[in-house]
């Protein structure tokens, strides 16, 4: 029977190569979610090539009404897992003294509300799989067990994103819906620079590999991309 995947933040980097990875794996039928659809070349040649697997859909994890928008286009199908995966770094003014206040709200936004706000717009979607399950791309910077400088905004709303995944894997946990989070590892994407370590292959199939293997017993945990226990 084929299965649902729900993908933010599709177009690029890690998201662009989970929607490959789950391409290559079997009957899923992805729904690739991403803020300009019409400047995701990659993304639509790849739609493009296949016989419906993939449904590009425009999406801002910031905004209600697209939110709401992209709801009403999946309408009551079925969810077996979503993937929040859309992020930003949050600009260049995140130091003590440097902070810009309004580029932290809005990081914010995408990396910590938007997660929740997807989440609670496909809730009932997600119900109606057998297996449900909720994943977010977090990042070690968010772990207070990591010891770093600077990244005001960025580092918070990764360390909040984590906790709102474990305040929602403890209200799910008695639904069956396991809820996870994972640092992607230092990759080589627009964020993470080209002296990365990996690249966003071996993320992505790593993280899919995760996935597959996510079950109630790991709910509200912090893992790295290659399976190992991350500390908080």
């Amino acid at each position: 029977m084929t299965k649902t995947v729900v993908i933010t933040g599709a177009n690029r980097g890690i998201g662009f190569e989970l929607v490959k990875c789950y391409l290559a794996n079997g009957d899923w039928q992805i729904i690739a979610a991403c803020r300009t659809p019409q400047k995701a070349t990659a993304l639509n040649d790849l739609a493009d090539a296949t016989d419906g697997d993939i449904e590009v859909v425009q999406l801002d994890v910031s905004s209600a009404q697209s939110v709401e928008a992209f709801s009403k286009a999946i309408g009551d199908r079925p969810i077996d897992i979503l993937v929040n995966n859309a992020g930003v770094i949050g600009g260049e003014h995140q130091s003590l003294g440097d902070i810009d206040y309004d580029e932290w709200m809005e990081t914010l936004a995408i990396n910590t509300l938007g997660p929740i706000r997807v989440t609670e717009a496909l809730i009932e979607n997600i119900r109606k799989s057998k297996n449900g399950k909720i994943v977010a791309i977090s990042s070690q910077l968010g772990a207070m067990q990591y010891q770093t400088q600077g990244r005001f905004a960025y580092n918070s709303s990764k360390a909040a994103l984590n906790r709102t995944m474990t305040l929602l894997a403890n209200q799910l946990r008695a639904e069956n819906i396991a809820v996870a989070m994972y640092h992607p590892g230092w990759v080589q994407t627009d964020m993470g620079g080209q002296a990365a370590d990996i690249t966003p292959p071996q993320s992505a199939s790593g993280l899919y590999q995760c996935f597959e293997k996510l079950s109630l017993a790991d709910s509200g945990k912090f893992f790295k991309w290659n399976g190992e226990p991350h500390a908080w």
